[in-house]
């Protein structure tokens, strides 16, 4: 995905619940769990709305099944939070780790176990991508 979307806070918790569900999904069904689930009693354009949002920005997938469309994710959970991850890098700190970790931890003391956590992780890293 190259021209990665950040979904809204309300695009997000559309997005959990399909991810979370064990079959394709269809807006009547959103309608009721958010009702039930969430207190929330959103119309059927509503949904919609959130739903076409979530298709464009390419994180959903509608598949015409008789008079109603379904839904299922196009990426897991984990894609998504990779892409987002990727794009804050890209955006604010122009693709690098290190200038991301100098802002994190600029004043703040690591401990031993934290600095032993990243140097294992990045000798891993390494290795996988050498190896």
């Amino acid at each position: 995905m190259t021209n990665f979307q950040k979904l809204s806070e309300t695009e997000m918790e559309v997005m959990q619940i399909i991810w979370t569900s064990d079959h394709p999904i269809t807006s009547s069904e959103l309608l009721d769990i958010f009702a039930q689930q969430k207190g929330k009693e959103w119309k059927g354009q509503t949904i919609a709305t959130f739903l076409a949002r979530l298709v464009e920005k390419g994180v959903l997938t509608s598949i015409k099944q008789g008079r109603a469309n379904i839904y299922k994710p196009r990426m897991s959970p984990e894609e998504y939070r990779r892409q987002e991850a990727k794009s804050v890098l890209e955006t604010l700190y122009e693709g690098s780790v290190k200038n991301f970790l100098t802002t994190l931890y600029d004043g703040k003391e690591l401990t031993k176990d934290e600095m032993t956590e990243l140097r294992r992780w990045f000798t891993e890293k390494a290795g996988e991508k050498n190896g």
